[in-house]
This record gives C-alpha cells, structure tokens and sequence, in this order.
C-alpha cells in the first residue's frame, strides 16, 4: 500500500473491506472488504464477532465468570454454528480456515498454569486456525495459543479502578492462588502470525514497500472469503478484548487482516492491526502493522456507540506505530512462482 495515511482516505479503503457475493457460486461479485467485527460477513462466515456469537457454538461448554453452563443443543443448532474446517487453493498455497467450540475450563486452567498467567479469556478458541501453506512447507498461520504468548504477563498494561477486584474474581472463580499475579488483564498482544517451515524458511526483513490499495480497490472476484474469531473477553463486563482473523482470495492475490481490539471503558480504545499481502508470481508478501491507540477523554466528540465499532473508530485513533515487512521465500519457492 502506499504508505498508511493517518486519516480517514485510507483508512476507508482499509476498514471497508465490503464483501458482496451474488448468490451463486460461478458468479461473485468484488467486494470491497469490510473489516467488520460485530456480526458475520460473507456466506462462508458462521461465527460473528459481537456478544450474540456466543449462541453459535454447537456440543461446548459456555464459560461465564468461572461457571460452565451446559448449552441448550436445540437453541445452538437453531442459530446455526458447526465446527468447520475449510481448505482452499491458490496456485501453490493451501488456505486453510478451522473454526470449532470454545477450550473447556480445566484445558484453559492448565494452559494459564504452563504460560504463568492467572488467567485467560473467557473465550479461547485453542484449536481455531487461519493458515497459508506453499507446497514445498513454509507459510503462516495464525492461532490463539501463539497470540497469547505475545501477551505481556509481568505486567499490568492498564490501570482502572476495576483492575485489582477483577483480577482477584479472576483468580478466585478459576484458579484460586494465594497471591494474585500483576499481568496485562487486556491481553494486548502484538502477534504478527507464526512463520511455518522445518527446512525451509521465510526470510523476514524491513522495507520501504507498501501494499497497493489500489490494486486491493479494483473489481476482482472473490474466490474465498473467510474469518476466524481467536479469543475474545469481556473484561468483567468492563469493555472488550478480542482479536480474529480473516481473508478474502482474489484470482490474482489475497489479502489478510489480524486485528486485536481493546475497548476499557472510561479509559482507552486500542487496535493492533497486522495486513499481510500477497501477489501470484511475486516471490514475496508484505505484512504491515500498526498500532492506534486513544484515551476515552479525547474522544468526547464521538458518539459513545462508535466505540463498539472497531471500523468506524479505528479512524478516530491516532497511529502510534506501524512497521512494513517483506516476508521472502527460499530460493527454489521463488524461482517457481516466477516461472507461473
């Protein structure tokens, strides 16, 4: 892209990622693709992104505040959620979406005592997945676990008067402690993806060069469209942290966001944003992120519902960070995809 303005032009084209398919599958229209996080977007998408989600999870339990509530099968099966696991192909990459219930409490309890953190979100979705693999190995994905361990947990990033009696009802209802360990309770991460390959590797390095809006504007069919929610908290009913992944394949190119959204009422809004891009028969992709952050108090202008709205806020926020990459592949995965 052209690099990032840290106004709204940009940020429309970004955070308007519209996905509009017709109704069959030869035909589908370009979209231009909509970074929403509070319902589903696109057809192949079963899982929203907003408090409602939670009634799509089929033969799992729902943890509220330490309680495992046993889910009503009819009233899940009636909203629709099924596990799913997708795989779709673009030239020598395999695009693999899997999407199935919420970890169960003594998995996530075991898990925060491994990664010595008192706690985890309340919804963790341990075995969802987004990856990209090149026939010859290497690739990304994207998962929770490895997001988590992107979390600072020796340090509480956030100070709210809730934080201390949230923490210790945390501990107390999952895993009771005798002093309550100081760790991020946001769980902000700057997770960029996990880099796959045994023998062969991607090579990471900094760059000048921007992914092309433009060439993310023009009218292309989308051939795959798909997101996965990672994990998401409710912060004791005191704002939202979440973050998800989606995608959408272009018969030319496809294009991906990882978005972390923090919400602490009264407080801040945060979005860590990771964009990566890749064109057929370039020998590399491009990551970009960003890091835009506000208190609350200079955001008085703005109707308090846009703060729910990580598209229609993300343009109120001022840029803190943003870091390009080129993410190149080994030789002989080069030379192939030249050769296409």
């Amino acid at each position: 892209m052209a690099f990032i303005k840290e106004e709204s032009e940009d940020l429309k084209i970004e955070e308007t990622l519209k996905v509009k398919q017709e109704e069959t599958e030869e035909q589908t229209d370009v979209m231009v693709l909509k970074e929403e996080t509070g319902g589903t977007i696109g057809r192949n998408c079963s899982l929203g992104v907003g408090r409602n989600w939670r009634l799509r999870a089929v033969n799992t339990w729902k943890r509220v505040r330490g309680v495992e509530l046993s889910c009503s099968m009819s009233s899940l099966i009636s909203h629709g959620f099924q596990s799913s696991n997708q795989d779709f192909s673009f030239g020598p990459w395999t695009v693999t979406a899997a999407k199935t219930h919420i970890m169960k409490s003594k998995d996530i309890e075991r898990l925060a005592e491994t990664m010595n953190m008192p706690a985890l979100p309340e919804m963790l979705f341990g075995d969802n997945v987004l990856r990209i693999r090149h026939n010859d190995g290497f690739g990304i994905e994207f998962n929770a676990i490895d997001a988590l361990k992107r979390v600072n947990n020796m340090q509480d990033s956030v100070k709210v008067a809730c934080a201390q009696e949230w923490q210790e009802s945390r501990a107390e209802s999952e895993a009771p402690k005798e002093v309550v360990k100081r760790y991020d309770w946001t769980y902000t991460t700057d997770y960029r993806g996990t880099l796959l390959g045994e023998h062969t590797h991607i090579k990471v390095s900094p760059t000048t060069e921007r992914i092309d809006m433009e060439k993310l504007r023009a009218r292309e069919q989308i051939k795959f469209f798909e997101e996965v929610l990672l994990f998401e908290d409710e912060l004791h009913d005191h704002g939202v942290s979440m973050i998800s992944v989606k995608i959408r394949v272009m018969p030319t190119s496809f294009f991906l966001l990882l978005r972390f959204f923090l919400r602490v009422d009264g407080v801040l809004i945060r979005i860590n944003d990771t964009r990566l891009y890749h064109e057929a028969r370039k020998n590399h992709m491009l990551r970009e992120f960003s890091t835009r952050e506000s208190q609350m108090s200079a955001l008085q202008h703005i109707p308090p519902a846009v703060y729910t709205d990580p598209n229609e806020i993300a343009q109120h926020l001022p840029l803190k960070l943003m870091e390009c990459e080129k993410l190149e592949f080994p030789e002989r995965a080069a030379q192939a995809g030249s050769s296409e």
